[in-house]
């Protein structure tokens, strides 16, 4: 199938594409979401970018999955890609999130997720398998952990707080893509691209691209609950298998944070990829196989577990 070559060829189209209605106290907003593979898969995966990321940036891993015969769902969290904007910044916030992923989830008919979580998706993660009486059975958490200080997170606010407000070509997008998600590590160009084409939007009237989510998200980096953002308890109790990815020069998560967190939750195993930092895209074959392994096999017999 194409896409399972290391990016040298553009992945498949996601099978469906709907909406469902997320609610603030602002209002109703849209949720988008691409839907691959099978409807009768009675425990879908359910994949969550990070803060100004989409969701087609796991294409590459849902094609992979799709192609054991999973459902995958990957959506745009409110503020990104094809999903609504909220009214009020201030409900730009994990609550938020986390009703509106269970929203989804609902309209989904299901009893049981697996979730994939990438850096804020995973935050997201952390606290729906958290809950008492949660539906997911299996978590992977992409390069983030229960305590976030406020290292990894200035950078993040940097960029956003300095965003260029339009894109003549796709070209100098891809550009601005290659500096701001440099420890993405190397990917090929097929994936940058990818990356960028799923990103901005066309303005008619600017005559050029945009960034496709909400600029007021950065407002979330001066809430109190941000600096730091502590959810151990959460993560403390979680009763599911976990699979923790690092990159091992991630700026949020570090090597003692991610022992803590093994210490903390003997569910958690630990995966370290050597040539990138936050994050590990999972875009690349040898990063989409340790997920896959994970997620379609019982046990992680197989898999190497590799933590320095």
């Amino acid at each position: 199938m194409d896409g399972l070559d290391g990016g040298r060829s553009k992945p498949r189209q996601p099978d469906r594409e709907a909406v469902v209605l997320g609610l603030s106290p602002s209002g109703f907003h849209r949720l988008a979401y691409a839907d691959w593979g099978p409807l009768d898969d009675k425990r879908p995966i359910v994949c969550v970018h990070g803060l100004t990321r989409q969701g087609r940036d796991f294409d590459h891993l849902a094609e992979r999955l799709v192609a054991a015969g999973r459902r995958v769902i990957c959506p745009d969290l409110p503020g990104r890609g094809r999903s609504g904007w909220i009214g009020n910044p201030d409900h730009y916030a994990l609550p938020q999130y986390c009703a509106d992923m269970n929203a989804l989830i609902a309209r989904l008919g299901v009893t049981e997720v697996d979730w994939v979580g990438t850096s804020l998706g995973g935050l997201i993660g952390m606290i729906m398998a958290g809950f008492s009486g949660s539906i997911v059975r299996k978590l992977v958490i992409n390069d983030i952990g229960p305590f976030v200080s406020s290292t990894g997170l200035q950078r993040i606010g940097k960029y956003i707080g300095n965003t260029p407000p339009l894109f003549k070509t796709i070209e100098e997008a891809e550009m601005y893509f290659r500096t701001v998600l440099a420890p993405y590590g190397k990917l090929d160009d097929a994936h940058w691209r990818h990356l960028t084409t799923h990103s901005v939007g066309w303005d008619d009237i600017r005559q050029g691209h945009t960034l496709l989510y909400d600029p007021a998200i950065a407002k979330g980096f001066r809430l109190p609950w941000f600096q730091p953002l502590n959810l151990w308890t959460y993560w403390e109790a979680i009763k599911v298998p976990m699979l923790v990815l690092r990159g091992k020069q991630s700026d949020l998560l570090s090597f003692d944070l991610a022992a803590e967190m093994r210490k903390r939750n003997p569910k958690a195993n630990v995966f370290q990829f050597d040539d990138c930092g936050h994050v590990p895209p999972l875009m690349a074959a040898e990063q989409i196989d340790v997920v896959a392994q994970f997620l379609l096999k019982d046990t992680m017999s197989g898999l190497g577990e590799r933590d320095g």
